[in-house]
């Protein structure tokens, strides 16, 4: 009787080979810095109270209803978008899972995924700079936005997005860098 270590199945969300750890990181790191905001949003779309005063859209008052619909498919929304980013790492990024009809199995030529990738980055980092410039502004000015615990709550779970478009970038950029070189 000869025993033998079991051989793991090719899985369609298999780590591509060739991919560094610190890549394999940061495009991890890169969905999760979605997850603070989402998680903020979906707070307030259950009713609890995370700062805003009576007279704004997102005072706790207006939650749960049809708002929380909204909130939770923005977040879930900006989490898929994030996900897309571990495409940039695993199989599934090189190789349209078997399970697609008619597609399953096409490798996915690298432009499919380097184009949008990489417009994604440089709009986010747009966005989240800009909107980094404007914080204090836009929240100290108006009298129904939350302040003092409730302002540093809410600006720490929005702090993680500014990482998001440079984390994506590296990852994007990786990843031309190994289909070019290894198909």
């Amino acid at each position: 009787m000869t025993l033998t270590a079991p051989v793991p199945a090719a899985s369609a969300v298999s780590v591509v080979p060739g991919v560094s750890l610190p890549v394999r990181r940061a495009a991890k790191a890169a969905a999760l810095t979605l997850l603070p905001s989402g998680l903020w949003r979906v707070l307030i779309a259950v009713g609890i109270p995370v700062g805003w005063k009576a007279g704004d859209a997102l005072h706790a008052d207006n939650f749960p209803g049809i708002g929380s619909l909204y909130l939770i498919a923005l977040s879930t929304f900006a989490e898929c978008l994030g996900l897309l980013t571990l495409g940039l790492v695993q199989r599934w990024g090189e190789e349209v899972p078997r399970w697609i009809p008619r597609l399953g199995g096409r490798r996915i030529p690298p432009p499919a995924a380097v184009v949008p990738a990489a417009l994604g980055a440089v709009a986010v980092t747009v966005i989240t700079v800009l909107s980094a410039f404007g914080w204090n502004a836009n929240f100290t000015q108006s009298p129904t936005a939350p302040s003092g615990a409730a302002y540093w709550f809410m600006t720490l779970c929005y702090a993680p997005l500014l990482l998001w478009g440079p984390l994506l970038a590296l990852v994007t950029a990786a990843y031309w860098r190994r289909r070019r070189l290894h198909g």
